[in-house]
């Protein structure tokens, strides 16, 4: 693996790709320490403190790290993310938009609607937020805000152009860098929290090394696991019949079509904890009693009502976005196109009814794997209760799971494995042995 890095490192065009991609996660890291305009940095730090392990800590990984900070990129990249979630339910619904994606160039159009979209989500999700931090805390976050009309529109109008600033970053690296943006940015984020959230861990109770020895033995486990079940994949023979030209002949042998057990990797865990915040950021533009009741279910991040919500989110998500993938790749037509067949099956709309059945069936291995993993801290909550029921470590919402497990480490996983696919097919296609050997 060294000898790997050291060639990629030699290879200039992908050196100056990881460089890029370096800069740009930095120049994100400082534009999250740049605070929104009015901010009252001891009302914010008072807050932070008083929810640590809450739902400011899920719109913070969503951000990036932003939210901490109450920076002009406080959304992150999650109205994007939103967006896409909308647009990813509309296009099997709507024939228009299905034909739109099919035909050549649509979808970029697509993808610049939900550019498009991105924007009034942005701007409600920066209302939201201002009213959450403002519920929550004894005092308001930004002062004047709702009732100095210049000021709001400033400190909205600096988030949403913020949230555009982060999702242009994104797909800088997309284009430009290594790996997918969106996901780096949420990666980078996670990584940047973990060693203070650790200290805090060990630090803020009085089992110390019960929760360092739960931290490690749940990241190992969760790694070893998560690589495994990420690799995993059913492969479907695919025979090739033989063409004759002449005197020559053409064609024949046999593939497979490998289909992974988990197809999409973290975007379903993505999707999940952007949907799973939004009744809270949604409740607090609206107050009232059942404003309240929603924000102290889905607000706290704890209880039975969440985790399962958050569990179900997960599996959905995940069958959704591969059955959109799988239908996306058009895999049947393009089988049937060059000449190929799988044994025992007739071509055409019974070739895909197969593919998508057994997709579906080892999907619910990976859909449910990732619901188990998303929902992690609920389990150690819950087996925290039941070791230390008299402990303030039981039932805290902040514990060994959420450090760098959860949701989080699925990510991080997810993004690693992501990236180094890519610079192995760099490495591969300029005849290097890759990492992955």
């Amino acid at each position: 693996m060294i000898e790997a890095l050291r060639n990629a490192l030699r290879l200039p065009d992908v050196r100056n790709k990881l460089l890029i991609t370096a800069l740009i996660l930095v120049i994100y890291q400082f534009a999250a320490h740049v605070p929104v305009i009015g901010v009252d940095r001891n009302a914010l730090q008072s807050l932070l403190a008083s929810q640590q392990g809450g739902f400011l800590d899920v719109l913070n990984l969503l951000s990036g790290g932003g939210v901490r900070n109450f920076s002009v990129i406080a959304n992150g990249v999650y109205p994007y993310i939103t967006a896409q979630i909308i647009f990813q339910l509309l296009v099997p619904i709507i024939p228009a938009l299905e034909r739109l994606q099919r035909e050549p160039g649509g979808q970029d159009k697509l993808n610049q609607y939900t550019y498009y979209l991105a924007i009034p989500m942005a701007i409600l999700q920066s209302i939201g937020q201002i009213q959450i931090f403002s519920s929550l805390g004894s005092a308001p976050i930004i002062p004047g805000f709702g009732s100095d009309f210049l000021l709001s529109l400033a400190v909205i109008a600096t988030m949403a152009a913020g949230t555009m600033f982060a999702i242009w970053l994104g797909e800088l690296i997309t284009e430009q860098g290594i790996g997918n943006g969106i996901s780096l940015i949420i990666f980078a984020g996670i990584v940047a929290q973990a060693p203070q959230r650790l200290v805090q861990l060990v630090t803020g109770s009085t089992q110390q090394i019960y929760n360092l020895v739960m931290f490690v033995a749940i990241v190992i486990i969760s790694i070893v696991v998560i690589v495994y079940i990420q690799e995993g994949q059913r492969r479907i023979p695919v025979q090739y019949g033989k063409r004759v030209r002449g005197r020559k002949q053409y064609g024949g042998g046999t593939t497979h079509i490998p289909l992974r057990v988990n197809a999409v990797g973290m975007i379903p865990l993505i999707f999940a904890q952007a949907i799973i915040a939004l009744p809270a950021v949604i409740a607090n533009i609206f107050p009232g009693p059942v404003a309240d009741s929603i924000t102290a279910t889905f607000g706290s991040q704890t209880g039975l009502t969440y985790w399962l919500t958050f569990f179900l989110l997960v599996v959905g998500f995940t069958f959704l976005y591969t059955d959109v993938m799988v239908g996306q790749q058009n895999l049947a037509e393009n089988l049937q196109r060059q000449g190929g067949f799988i044994p025992g099956i007739r071509p055409g709309k019974r070739t895909q009814d197969y593919i998508q059945r057994v997709t579906r069936r080892i999907t619910l291995v990976g859909a449910l794997f990732l619901g188990v993993i998303a929902i992690m801290p609920g389990l150690i909550d819950l087996l925290n209760g039941v070791i230390f029921p008299n402990e303030a470590i039981a039932g805290s919402g902040y514990n060994a799971a959420e450090v760098l497990t959860g949701s989080g480490l699925i990510i991080v996983v997810g993004v690693v494995i992501d990236t180094m696919r890519q610079l192995e097919a760099q490495l591969v296609m300029r005849n290097y042995e890759g990492f992955m050997s």
